[in-house]
Order: C-alpha cells, then sequence, then structure tokens
C-alpha cells in the first residue's frame, strides 16, 4: 500500500503534469468567484463552487463535470463557503437611500461567511489542500491573483453604484450659455451628426443634441458628444431622458474632469433652452429619500401587501428575486414572463442547462439563451426556494419564512449589454425593460417559429375613412396596447368633487388633507380600450379622391389577437414646460375582458380604396409648408427658410416631426439654398420603386409598407429615405396600401402571427409606486394555480387583497373557445 508522501507525490506529478492547462489572470481577465455560469450556485452551496483556472468561469458541483467535457480543462480552484456565528444584537443602520443591499441602502441582513479552498483535479476530482508550500508556483500564483481580484460580478455592481456618487462641478457656477434660439423639445430627439437616437447628450453651453461615446465593442453613440467638447472646449453635458423631477438624478457629465458630476443650477441651464422647471419646488429630501418616506403611504403599503398576514410560498415557480440594487423593474417583469407558457416551454420544459451549455460559445455568461435557460431553471425548477431560518425580523413575516431567492446578476448583464441603462444601477422603467427584453428575444430566435416572444405579438390597423366616403389602411405590429386613461369616463365623480372641495377648503386654512380622506377617479378598463378604438378627427388629410386636404376620420383595431395580452397604462405624461406628472387614479380591471369588438375587418364589401394620387396632379399639386408649423417653429428660434423645408420635408406631418428633421439637418450642405421644384414635388404612385431598395431599409427592421413610402419621398434615395423614417416615427403608410391588402384580414407582416377568439384572462400585472417610473419600486401579482402570489423581490407568498386597480402593466391570456 502507498504510504500518504507518495500518494501525495504523485498527485503533485499528476498537477505539473497539467500545468498547461493553468493561467496566471491578468488584471483584464473576467474572474467568476461567486455564481455558476450555468446555474445560481455559489460557494456557500452545499458542494461549493469550483473556478476554472484556465477561462475563469465558475461552475456548481453538479455542473464542472460538463465544463471538463467540452473544454478538457482539469484544474480547479474550489471554494466553499459556511456561515460564521454572528452576535444577535449587531446594531442595524438606517437606509439613507432606495436600495438595497448597498452602501447606504437596507440592510439585507447578509451574514458573515469562512472561506476554505482546494484544488480540484478532474475528471477524478482529486483533491489538495490550499494554501500548501507543496504546490507548485505557478498554482500558487493564479489562485492569489483569483482571490485577490474583484469578482466580474461584483465588480460590475460596485463600479455601477460608485459612478453615482457624484461631485458638484467647478464649471457649473458660471458657465456660458450661448443665446443661439434653440429650444429643446420634450422628446423625439436625435443626434445632429448622426441617426443615433439612444445615448444622447445635451450640450449645456450650445444646446447641440449629439450622441455618446463609441463602447469597445461597437455599441453605444458614435463619439460625436465628446468631438464636440473637443473642437468647442464647452464643459457640461446632461443625458436626455435621464431628467426628471429630481435634478439630483440626472446624468451630468464634464469633459475636462472626464467624470459625472452634480449641477447645482442644472434648472436654470435647462430652462434657458426651454426645458421649465420653474413649476417644481424644490424640497429638503431628494427624490430618494422621499420614496423611502413613502414606506409608511397607504400606496406603497397596498401594493407590497405590507401588514398583510402573508403566507410565504415555496417550490417550483415560486423563487424569488434578490434585489441587485434598484432592479425590482427586472425582477417584476421576468417573473410574470415566466408564469407565460411560451417562455416556459422553451427555455426549462423543452432545453436542459446542459444542452444549454453545449450550444453555448465558450464564454456561457454571454450568451442570452444560456443565461435565459439558467433563469428559467432557476425561477421554475424549486431548487432556490426553500424556507431558511432566521430570525423574526418582520412583523408580518413569520420565523423560517424567507427563502434566499436567486441573484439574476448575469441575465442583467446579457439583457443590458444592448442598453447602456440597463446596465446602470438606477431604476429604469418596467414597460422600456420588457419592449426591450422582447426585442433581443425575437433577434436571437431571427425568425425560428420556437420564438417565445411571438405569443405577445399582434397587428394593430389604422383606417382612415374621407369625406367622400372611401378609406385607406395603414398597419403595423406591436406587442404591447398602450392606453390613455379617459378621466373623464371616472365612475366615481360624485364623491371625487367633495374631495375637491374638501381640499380647497383645507389648503385655504393651511391644512393638509390626510393620505385615508384622499379620493382617486375611478376609471374602467372597459373605457380606456373603447378609448383606443374611437373615432379621432385627423386635420389637413389630403384626399386623392376630393383632390383637396380635409378632415378626414381614424379608427384603430386590431387584426390578430396574441396568446398574451399585455395593456399598458399610461399613468406618467409629459406636461407643457417639461413637468412630468403621474396621474393619480385607479383603473377598475375585471378578471376576464372581451376585445372581439376591437377586431380591424379590413376593406368591407361596398367600400372603395382611395386612389392613388394621379400623376397628372403633380404639377398642380405642389407641396406647400404648412404656415403653422413654420410659425411654431420660427418663434422657437430657427431660420424662417429651414422651417419651410423641414414641413415640406415631413409632409407636414407636425412641429415634433419637423422639429426632428431639423435637429437632423442643421448641418447640410444644402440648408441654406431656396427650395427648389423637386423639394415641392409630391410623391406619386408612378414612381417606380426598386424593390431592392425595399428589401434593404426591410432588413434594417423597417415595415415593407413605410420602406415604400421613404423611398418615394426621397426620389429612391437609401439614405434619405432612412431619414425621413426617422424623422416620420409616426408615418402612415395609408397611401400604399392596395385594395389585395388592405382586403385581407391579415397583411404579411403579420402572417404567421398566433391568432384566435378575443376573451381573455387576468393572469398578472406589475405595479409601481413612486413619482415617475424611474425611481420608486415595482412589484408583481400573479395567478398561480388558481390563487394569486405576490412577487416583491425575493419575498414571495401568497396574496391576500391584490392591487388590481394599481397596475402599470396588465398581462391577460388568451381563453380558448
Amino acid at each position: 500500500m502507498a504510504s500518504p508522501m507518495d500518494l501525495l507525490r504523485s498527485t503533485m506529478d499528476l498537477l505539473r503534469s497539467k500545468l498547461s492547462r493553468v493561467r496566471i489572470p491578468e488584471p483584464t481577465n473576467r474572474i467568476y468567484k461567486q455564481e455558476c455560469c450555468v446555474s445560481f450556485d455559489t460557494p456557500k452551496s452545499e458542494g461549493g463552487l469550483f473556478i476554472d483556472m484556465n477561462t475563469f468561469l465558475a461552475f456548481g458541483k453538479e455542473f464542472v463535470g460538463w465544463n471538463f467535457e467540452k473544454t478538457g480543462n482539469p484544474v480547479y480552484l474550489h471554494i466553499k463557503q459556511t456561515k460564521k456565528l454572528v452576535s444577535e444584537d449587531r446594531p442595524l443602520k438606517k437606509p439613507t437611500l432606495l436600495a438595497i443591499g448597498i452602501d447606504g441602502g437596507f440592510d439585507n441582513g447578509e451574514p458573515e461567511y469562512e472561506e476554505a479552498y482546494s484544488i480540484v483535479i478532474l475528471p477524478e476530482y482529486i483533491s489538495l489542500p490550499f494554501p500548501s508550500v507543496e504546490l507548485p508556483e505557478k498554482v500558487r500564483l493564479a489562485v492569489d491573483a483569483i482571490l485577490l481580484s474583484e469578482g466580474a460580478e461584483r465588480k460590475e455592481q460596485v463600479a455601477a453604484w460608485v459612478a453615482d456618487k457624484k461631485k458638484v462641478s467647478p464649471y457649473a457656477a458660471d458657465l456660458l450659455q450661448i443665446d443661439n434660439g434653440v429650444v429643446v423639445p420634450p422628446s423625439g430627439w436625435k443626434c445632429a451628426k448622426c441617426d443615433k437616437t439612444e445615448n444622447l447628450w445635451l450640450n449645456l453651453t450650445d444646446g447641440m443634441i449629439l450622441c455618446g461615446r463609441r463602447n469597445w465593442d461597437g455599441t453605444g453613440g458614435n463619439n460625436h458628444a465628446v468631438e464636440h467638447y473637443k473642437e468647442t472646449g464647452y464643459p457640461l453635458a446632461v443625458k436626455l431622458g435621464t431628467i426628471t423631477v429630481d435634478l439630483e438624478g440626472a446624468d451630468v457629465f464634464s469633459y475636462p474632469e472626464d467624470e459625472s458630476v452634480l449641477d447645482p443650477h442644472l434648472a436654470q441651464h435647462l430652462a434657458f433652452f426651454g426645458i421649465d422647471f420653474s413649476s417644481l419646488q424644490k424640497t429638503e429630501m431628494t427624490t430618494a429619500e422621499r420614496e423611502l418616506d413613502q414606506n409608511t403611504n397607504f400606496d406603497w403599503n397596498r401594493i407590497q401587501e405590507s401588514g398583510q398576514e402573508v403566507e410565504p410560498l415555496f417550490g417550483p415557480g415560486y423563487t424569488g428575486l434578490v434585489n441587485l440594487g434598484n432592479s425590482c423593474y427586472m425582477a417584476a417583469t421576468m417573473q410574470v414572463v415566466f408564469s407565460t407558457h411560451f417562455f416556459c416551454t422553451r427555455y426549462y420544459m423543452h432545453q436542459s442547462l446542459k444542452l444549454a451549455f453545449e450550444r453555448a460559445p465558450a464564454d456561457p455568461t454571454v450568451d442570452l439563451n444560456m443565461q435565459l435557460t439558467k433563469l428559467a431553471h432557476g425561477l421554475l425548477s424549486g431548487k432556490y426556494s426553500v424556507p431558511v431560518p432566521e430570525k423574526d425580523d418582520d412583523a408580518n413575516v413569520s420565523k423560517g419564512s424567507k427563502q434566499e431567492g436567486i441573484r439574476p446578476r448575469m441575465f442583467k448583464a446579457v439583457i443590458a449589454a444592448s442598453h447602456p441603462e440597463f446596465s446602470t444601477m438606477r431604476q429604469q422603467d418596467a414597460l422600456e425593460f420588457f419592449q426591450h427584453f422582447l426585442d433581443q428575444v425575437e433577434r436571437a430566435h431571427a425568425g425560428n417559429p420556437e420564438d417565445p416572444s411571438r405569443s405577445f405579438k399582434f397587428g394593430i390597423e389604422d383606417r382612415i375613412l374621407c369625406p367622400s366616403g372611401k378609406v385607406t389602411f395603414s398597419r403595423r405590429l406591436d406587442n404591447i396596447l398602450s392606453l390613455n386613461i379617459p378621466l373623464h369616463e371616472a365612475t366615481n365623480k360624485a364623491e371625487l368633487e367633495a374631495f375637491y372641495k374638501l381640499k380647497a377648503e383645507k389648503v385655504s386654512e393651511g391644512k393638509e388633507v390626510s393620505s385615508d380622506e384622499i379620493v382617486r377617479p375611478r376609471v374602467p378598463l372597459e373605457a380606456c380600450l373603447a378609448n383606443f378604438s374611437a373615432p379621432e378627427e385627423v386635420q389637413d388629410f389630403y384626399s386623392s379622391a376630393l383632390k383637396s386636404k380635409t378632415t378626414a376620420i381614424k379608427t384603430a383595431g386590431l387584426t390578430s389577437f396574441p396568446d398574451y395580452l399585455v395593456l399598458h397604462m399610461r399613468k406618467f405624461v409629459m406636461e407643457e414646460g417639461w413637468v412630468p406628472k403621474k396621474l393619480d387614479v385607479y383603473i377598475d380591471v375585471p378578471d376576464v375582458i372581451n376585445i372581439s369588438h376591437m377586431r380591424s375587418n379590413g376593406l368591407q364589401p361596398g367600400e372603395e380604396l382611395l386612389p392613388e394620387v394621379a400623376e397628372d396632379e403633380v404639377g398642380s399639386k405642389k407641396l406647400v409648408a404648412n404656415e403653422d408649423i413654420v410659425t411654431q417653429l420660427v418663434s422657437m428660434g430657427f431660420n424662417y427658410l429651414h422651417c419651410q423645408k423641414a414641413a415640406i420635408r415631413t409632409l407636414n406631418a407636425g412641429v415634433e416631426e419637423a422639429m426632428n428633421w431639423l435637429l437632423t439637418h442643421m448641418d447640410d450642405a444644402d440648408i441654406d439654398i431656396p427650395i427648389s421644384e423637386a423639394d415641392v414635388t409630391p410623391p406619386t404612385a408612378s414612381f417606380t420603386v426598386d424593390q431592392s431598395k425595399v428589401d434593404t431599409l426591410v432588413s434594417f427592421g423597417f415595415p415593407e409598407e413605410i420602406a415604400r413610402k421613404a423611398l418615394k419621398a426621397s426620389g429612391g434615395d437609401i439614405e434619405k429615405a432612412t431619414d425621413w423614417i426617422f424623422s416620420n416615427p409616426d408615418a402612415s403608410a395609408s397611401s400604399d396600401v392596395n385594395a389585395t391588402t388592405s382586403n385581407s384580414t391579415s397583411s404579411p407582416s403579420d402572417a404567421g402571427l398566433p391568432d384566435g377568439g378575443g376573451r381573455y384572462k387576468l393572469i398578472g400585472l406589475v405595479s409601481h409606486i413612486g413619482t415617475s417610473t424611474h425611481c420608486g419600486h415595482y412589484v408583481a401579482h400573479i395567478l398561480k394555480d388558481g390563487r394569486w402570489v405576490i412577487f416583491n423581490d425575493d419575498k414571495v407568498g401568497a396574496s391576500v387583497s391584490p392591487p388590481k386597480d394599481m397596475g402599470y402593466l396588465y398581462f391577460f391570456e388568451r381563453l380558448n373557445s
């Protein structure tokens, strides 16, 4: 029998023979040591965590063998954490930030752990202790570097939070602002030097809107904002889309300091360009502090069901998502997504973790399919939904009723890679995240019929009726039905009138209305749906039948009914002067709705399509700039000729469309050249569009009908056609829809989409409390196994009073007849 020394010697010889597969990590290497890349196993898990000492990827005990089979890498650092005993009277700090698990945020009660290390050689799982002087120097250096490094997961999280700790910029106090007549609109921004519509920065000196820096992987912007600084020396810019009531939360960047900063005069600097905050009063508390204060507010408590005896739930489908720091928007959305049949089937029932890992690239942490499969198995398997014994810290949570949940760090990193805002630790809009998520899933499937995002997609058809009795149609695809809230349809008008009277009396007496006295409008969901389909007047509609401008009637309907219908309630509106306002309203939502009456049936028997514009009309029907549009733009300080061109080039679509065109084309070489005959000649039906150019625009993601219209409007120039589409985001392809297309109930663009009856059952809602979608808190309520369940980050329990009237997003599942 071999002695222990002989065994140690032979094991060391085996390890030395594998040294070619061991790497000493460089500072630029991403090292994963907190979480398995194919599961949610951590060093705290029963089997610990195995770090591949060649790729620095981490694997749980159940999965490390898969990595060995795939890569042949045999040497691993094994990390096992065991809980330390901590004094029970450890003091808790009062939170100062609306965040969880970060410095200044809520204490998540995370215990401390002791770590033990060893070197493991596969496939025999031979273990060697660490530290040990007997180990080869290369192994010791590699392990030391791994242990001393900040894990990739933690590095990303810390970096995001540190970036938000900003200092006051010395350039803010005496900032030069040039009066060049620029007035910034509240939406529809575009880089003045390229087509970028995201990651845009407003220079606070001259009002130029330019795109941000290009990332190493080609994403982000085109460096136009920083290049503008290098050319002009204008120091400060604010990121459009981050400006809210809480000005301290706006993303202001100082180019000389090369970091995000605070601008204490931001309100004044924004007002210079027409962004008016004069009606907003500064309070002593920041928005984050106000949101903390709302923990005791009725609405805040209601969406979280605080104070209720919530029965905790565990097992498959009842796994919580730990808050990574303002990530509740993602947690609430993904809980509902993975309660739908098609996402469960695609990423859980029909795809194992091993299959996803085998199909993944060398680094599975950056593969969307792998991370969605990991998330699905984490949420639905029940493996991580088990009670964790603990102290009775919460009045409404009994001892041992909490679960650890899972931390979707890798999924967040992957889904946010193509969207800079979602990669931050700031709160985001759940609606924007949901749409971005579906877009990424659709792109990943590239037309594959297994694409689960198609279960949310449907067609919308706009029908325009001309006074001549003839009609025209335009169609588009969507995955959200966004609904305005008609407050005049409130069912409790008498109570509201009494409340407004009481409020006026209290204000006159210098008193405040208490929360239990507040009465909010109650609007039926049916009224919101009816408002979507209601006839709407279209002013200045050019009728090819009447050969003149007229007022037409537009109605909207759905060309297909999706498997899952998502309704977005437009509770957040932008008032004049860029003042954001949240509608304080309840929506009465029934458990079952029927939208059969909302189906659009296309061209009906006896109806006639509007004719195309005849070629002989071209000479007599020249485009003339709408003087109302021109006057409004001139009042903002723009050149009169430029305004005329903008109105003509956007076919008099509106002030916002013309403004977008102006901002994009201000530096065009021909912007000061007088208007020519070609400028005022409208596109005609006789213009032959090159199909290859149509196909090119379609490959960019534009609908074919819009591509055709854009090419007609731009004389067949692809670049100008692209500009035209971006300058006319709500452009209608109605004049180009032919009789054959209009006579069918589904167009080529929505062919193959799911369709069925119009009866739907409410299966989930995402609620929000806060002054804007970019602060506050999101919670999901989901109908599971015949009962409502609350998903509040990592807390999962049987809902006592689901706040169905407070939803921001409602999820309905079609009922099969």
